[in-house]
């Protein structure tokens, strides 16, 4: 008889872990909120009108279309049972033989409830509409007031000089160059101030020295103010507050600082770790039930590489997933299983066209190669064919006339 699996989650590790897993020996329910996977390196591209929506998610019912062994239902997960082996969620209670957690990640506002309100994050596809709808808005809103007050709606902030970060404050400098002026000629562009402020010393924090020197120069030369060793005390959606006392009058903040593991009721709280992320082994079953698992984001594994915890990107995720239903079909079959051991095979960020940064383990490179292959791993991250062709013509369309049609402001209209 099948024993039953639920994985909650369809992100990089969840996706994965269903594919690899053997449907002769488990049954598969997938629970997630969202009804379709998302392709969250390109979050910043839908938010900056340069792809659709559409190219980057990915309804789990078609991608699982032809699997009898899996089962989707959209729901939230509210509690872990363990002890029972049952989770509860908002669509009812359900059982299990194993649990695979894959919640990811949220935007960490550390604690400050008046930023959360105010500021934009960029986590969802969602998030990313709601972005371009704003920056859109905030445009016609401009032509509609008199020159002298248009000073705080031509601040764009963005919190936080990461890889989401540099990439959007890149690709807003690019827009504000190449699009935005044809199509609002009526407004000064040179008073569109795009403004990066960031903790640490320096943009990319986490790459190399030639990628941090030289994503700021780039940036720099692109118009960007970046304001580092700067930290964000409070912004109550008009005036952003600095430490030691400085102001921004902004109405758009995008809050890109940082990111912290869901919450899930029923996780002992001594199994919690730094990041919120839940404690695991070396094969990614939790420290206080054999029969749960934790993947990717929400996974906190020390190993001797990896002293605190793996970083949060996708290949880990990704590697988590594949090593997990790996062992648990050598476990069906009598087989040892295998530790995780994560290869770093490296970084990279974009910050324009024909700008990026790469970092490989033997070899560091920037300009328009690193822009090329960027863009081409990017590609083929990308689940189907279909999307892949899609985002490359819209890239390729972009690059040859540096604009694109896709500047929709999509709101709900009041009803009469």
């Amino acid at each position: 008889m099948k024993q039953k699996i639920i994985v909650v989650g369809a992100g990089f590790a969840g996706l994965q872990f269903v594919r690899k897993i053997d449907p002769q020996f488990f049954d598969i329910l997938i629970i997630d909120k969202l009804n379709h996977h998302q392709f969250q390196p390109l979050f910043y591209q839908v938010a900056t009108s340069q792809i659709e929506p559409s190219s980057i998610s990915f309804p789990i019912r078609h991608i699982f279309k032809n699997k009898n062994h899996v089962r989707i239902r959209m729901g939230e997960l509210l509690r872990l049972n363990h002890q029972e082996k049952s989770i509860s969620t908002n669509i009812g209670d359900f059982e299990y033989d194993y649990l695979v957690i894959a919640t990811g990640c949220k935007t960490n506002f550390f604690g400050n409830r008046e930023i959360e309100k105010n500021a934009f994050s960029l986590k969802s596809t969602y998030d990313s509409i709601t972005i371009r709808n704003h920056i859109l808005q905030t445009f016609e809103s401009v032509l509609a007031v008199p020159e002298e007050k248009r000073g705080d709606l031509l601040q764009l902030v963005i919190v936080g000089a990461g890889p989401t970060g540099v990439e959007l404050a890149g690709a807003f400098a690019e827009i504000k160059r190449n699009i935005l002026p044809k199509d609002y000629p009526r407004i000064d562009f040179s008073a569109f101030k795009i403004i990066l402020i960031e903790g640490s010393g320096r943009t990319l924090n986490n790459m190399s020295e030639n990628a941090k020197q030289t994503s700021r120069k780039y940036l720099e030369n692109m118009g960007v103010t970046i304001l580092t060793e700067t930290f964000v005390e409070n912004y109550d959606g008009e005036i952003l507050t600095l430490k030691g006392g400085p102001t921004i009058k902004t109405e758009t903040v995008i809050w890109a600082a940082g990111v912290i593991g869901n919450n899930i009721e029923g996780i002992p709280e001594n199994e919690i770790k730094r990041g919120n992320r839940i404690a695991v082994n070396r094969t990614n079953q939790t420290l206080f039930s054999d029969d749960v698992f934790a993947l990717g984001d929400i996974a906190y594994m020390e190993t001797p590489n990896y002293p605190f915890g793996h970083p949060q990107v996708a290949n880990v995720a990704i590697n988590q997933a594949v090593n997990l239903a790996k062992n648990l079909n050598r476990i069906k079959k009598g087989k040892p299983q295998k530790e995780f051991e994560y290869k770093d095979l490296g970084s990279m960020a974009t910050i324009g066209r024909n700008k990026a940064v790469v970092d490989f383990p033997f070899v560091r490179f920037k300009g328009y190669f690193a822009w090329v292959i960027w863009m081409f791993l990017h590609l083929m991250l990308i689940l189907s064919v279909r999307n892949k062709l899609i985002v490359f013509i819209n890239w390729a369309f972009a690059y040859i006339t540096k604009d694109t049609s896709l500047r929709l402001i999509l709101t709900p209209t009041t009803k009469k």
